[in-house]
């Protein structure tokens, strides 16, 4: 089947060190910042888990 559309550029093909350079890029960051980057972390996600809590509360009280 033949196409009028022109197919374009062929995709590229991944890194195969792509994977590496990431884990030793979150290596690198895990060593600087150490537990407390990981509790940064933790307290962000829980912060955020909280106001969607607080927002779906009003929501209810509201409606």
């Amino acid at each position: 089947m033949n196409s009028s559309f022109p197919s374009g550029p062929s995709p590229r093909l991944p890194d195969p060190d792509s994977h590496k350079a990431n884990h030793d890029v979150n290596a690198r960051k895990l060593h600087t910042e150490g537990i407390t980057g990981f509790w940064r972390q933790v307290t962000d996600l829980v912060i955020a888990v909280a106001v969607i809590v607080l927002f779906v509360f009003i929501l209810k009280w509201i409606f």
